[in-house]
């Protein structure tokens, strides 16, 4: 499709969207007395408007019921997280068996290596991308160490070609290959936090699998953001956060994804807690754990109710639309944007501009990560002046976000503009 820089092009898109009036289920900070141009749905979503609504309920049922809101009331929390499980299960591509929402992101990744990870001799290594968010590398050297391994001997880091900004697809295969044999655990984010790269988890999966591994994602920049197929790529075990794409709020609860064929495994070794334990023997309170089967035999505690309120009123809007109609916007959202950044970078070669992302909508999400080298840090806070909302990460890079649910390709049109400007008057 053939694109123009102007302002009447971009509302003519936005007429013609489909998806457009969902903007209006979102409440948009101010600047100036006027909605910002939001692009960090990345690191934080924008809250629904009908949040208020779904927490008031629960508010009510507190106030009402007391205790007895476990068993009474619009939503009883005694089964809550019931509540979440088949929404979540269609963003990530799952069978309802082999979700659910519970505790938070790093948290669940840790409880999911406790089953998953299980060095031998022989096998002890995991594979991971390098310059994964740090949650991830934290997690996974601690987990390394706790079972008397050390990082440098058992994490294998994937990291791209000398002079280039993301990795090669056959590099990653390659790895897996030459290491499988003492690979436990392959284990890596299924869209990269700083480049923006979407991996091949399919691919990934049947080559870790091919190599006698476990094969695992940390989908926090991925749910809600692309198609997941997480039950038809065998995948073993993911976990992701819901307050980026999935606008939750900050903190919001995390969800996890166990594989079917694990469903019924009571012999995995897993840290327990009494709401994973068999629901019909629950409340008998007698030792010894019985897992419910699937995902919700990993639960720890009953559902933190408030904090997941939020989370119901998302998913709801994420239901109604579906992940196929959202990933077909962003793929033209944000490839008008990776226009308009190639434009920018015809028109001031002298700036240096340049985006890591990959071009091939195939193997990014919405996300694009900009370069401007030596003027980068003050065209980010000439964004921030001029009512855009993008987000700066160290070493150099400008990370904005076109989110298919509230943005527009007016928004996106208003980001050249003031980019634009902001490489003139500081070059």
């Amino acid at each position: 499709m053939s694109h123009a820089t102007t302002l009447s092009y971009a509302r003519e898109r936005d007429a013609a969207d489909a998806l457009s009036h969902y903007r209006q289920q979102f409440h948009f900070p101010k600047h100036n007395d006027a909605p910002v141009r939001y692009f960090t749905g990345n690191s934080l979503g924008l809250m629904p408007r009908s949040v208020r609504a779904y927490l008031e309920t629960e508010l009510k049922s507190w106030e009402t019921y007391g205790v007895e809101g476990h068993f009474e009331g619009p939503h009883p929390w005694m089964h809550y997280h019931k509540l979440f499980t088949e929404k979540a299960a269609r963003v990530v591509g799952a069978l309802p068996l082999e979700v659910v929402v519970m505790n938070t992101l790093t948290t669940n990744l840790h409880l999911l290596m406790v089953s998953f990870y299980r060095p031998t001799q022989e096998r002890f290594k995991i594979i991971m991308e390098g310059g994964a968010f740090p949650s991830d590398q934290y997690a996974i050297e601690s987990q390394v160490r706790f079972h008397g391994y050390q990082p440098e001997e058992a994490i294998v880091e994937l990291v791209p070609r000398a002079g280039e900004t993301h990795l090669r697809h056959d590099d990653i295969l390659a790895t897996i290959a030459r290491e499988g044999a003492q690979t436990a655990l392959v284990m890596l984010g299924g869209v990269n936090y700083y480049t923006g790269q979407l991996f091949n988890m399919a691919d990934i999966t049947r080559a870790g699998h091919a190599a006698g591994a476990v094969v695992g994602f940390d989908l926090a920049h991925a749910a809600g953001n692309v198609p997941l197929q997480l039950h038809d790529w065998n995948v073993d075990f993911a976990c992701w956060c819901s307050y980026k794409y999935l606008n939750s709020g900050p903190g919001g609860p995390s969800g996890i994804f166990v594989h079917e064929r694990h469903a019924h495994n009571a012999e995995l070794p897993r840290f327990a807690g009494w709401w994973g334990h068999d629901e019909g023997e629950r409340f008998k309170m007698k030792k010894g754990f019985q897992p419910m089967p699937g995902a919700a035999g990993w639960q720890l505690s009953n559902a933190q109710v408030m904090a997941m309120a939020p989370h119901l009123a998302s998913l709801d809007i994420f239901d109604e639309v579906g992940m196929p109609a959202l990933r077909a916007k962003s793929v033209e959202l944000t490839g008008y944007l990776s226009w308009l950044l190639d434009q920018l970078q015809a028109e001031f070669p002298q700036s240096g501009l340049h985006v890591i992302t990959p071009k091939n909508p195939d193997e990014r999400g919405c996300q694009q990560s900009i370069v401007l080298p030596k003027i980068g840090r003050k065209v980010f806070e000439y964004l921030s002046a001029n009512g855009v909302i993008a987000d700066w990460r160290e070493p150099d890079v400008i990370r904005v976000a076109p989110v298919p649910l509230y943005n527009s390709f007016e928004d996106v049109q208003q980001l050249y503009e003031i980019l634009r400007a902001a490489i003139i008057q500081n070059s």
